[in-house]
């Protein structure tokens, strides 16, 4: 059995899964940051009186 390579492959493997770890936790921060956005441009679309005057002077 060849200590020093399995050393080697499970540092690696534990490399491999922080990164991985590290990028799903940007993207559901990315997710939850688009999901309160999307919530606020529907809060604002909803709102009754938003445009409903017009000022048609000549």
């Amino acid at each position: 059995m060849d200590i020093p390579s399995l050393s080697i492959s499970m540092a690696q493997s534990s490399v491999m899964q922080a990164v991985n770890v590290s990028v799903l936790k940007m993207a559901v921060d990315m997710s939850n940051q688009q999901s309160q956005q999307l919530t606020q441009m529907m809060e604002r679309s909803v709102t009754p009186n938003l445009g409903g005057n017009f000022d048609l002077r000549a």
